[in-house]
């Protein structure tokens, strides 16, 4: 198969984006779009998409909330670049960092991220547990499924770094790992909202969005859960407005 043809373009908020990913590997999909419409910015403001892959969220992001300055952090040197091709189709200013997201904060001050000098952070890291689930043979998409046991507590680490006080960290995790979410964000975080996201009517919770403030003092928030499907498996028509980019979700404060 040639280069070209290994690529597709799709469109996300309803055809607002066109995304250029690779065929087989990870591909983008709900997860970064809920993440995107989770995530509180503000005109001015800098937002860092970490292990932004082909761009989804962050662009997503930008797509809503016009003249935040936002950078894209990738570790996948293919991906980065599509993410670049990504942000300039859309007329999108982004700017890509290829910088693994664990680095020291040297690394991070090199690439322009010194610490304290962010107001958001979205992330949306690896989080299958590699002891419950086979890693694929597609080493990018291992890389972009599979966590280690560090590696939540390291992006939740690198945010706080990153943040400037009372800067915001929005993520996306698997819902039974909401206990690993909680003990990452205990340090240095607070003011917590924890919005569970539905499959399907009547069945666990399959993610957790969570909104963290860094060194946010008011009590944890728990919302009633997203429900992506009503109970005959069709797309409820809040979250058809979410996923086509004409709704936010309720992260944050009231």
């Amino acid at each position: 198969m040639s280069e070209a043809a290994d690529i597709t373009e799709d469109a996300f908020l309803g055809g607002q984006l066109r995304l250029r990913q690779k065929r087989s590997g990870h591909r983008a999909g709900h997860d970064a779009i809920l993440l995107a419409a989770a995530t509180e910015a503000r005109p001015g403001d800098r937002v860092v998409d970490f292990g932004a892959g082909i761009g989804t969220a962050g662009l997503a992001l930008a797509r809503r909330v016009a003249g935040i300055g936002l950078s894209l952090v990738e570790i996948n040197p293919e991906l980065a670049e599509l993410a670049r091709a990504n942000a300039a189709a859309n007329a999108l200013a982004a700017e890509i960092i290829l910088l693994d997201v664990t680095a020291d904060a040297t690394a991070f001050a090199a690439n322009g991220l010194p610490p304290d000098s962010v107001d958001a952070v979205l992330m949306n890291p690896p989080f299958n547990d590699p002891a419950r689930h086979r890693g694929s043979p597609d080493q990018a998409r291992h890389t972009a499924h599979v966590a280690t046991e560090e590696t939540l507590h390291a992006w939740v680490h690198a945010a706080r770094r990153i943040l400037r006080s009372n800067g915001v960290l929005t993520l996306i995790w698997r819902a039974d790992g909401i206990a690993d979410v909680l003990a990452a964000l205990s340090r240095g975080f607070g003011s917590l909202s924890i919005l569970p996201v539905h499959g399907e009517a009547g069945r666990p919770a399959i993610r957790v969005l969570v909104r963290a403030v860094k060194g946010g003092r008011a009590p944890t928030r728990l919302l009633p859960g997203l429900m992506l499907n009503d109970e005959s498996g069709v797309s409820k028509k809040e979250v058809t407005e979410i996923l086509e980019g004409r709704a936010a979700l309720p992260l944050m404060e009231p």
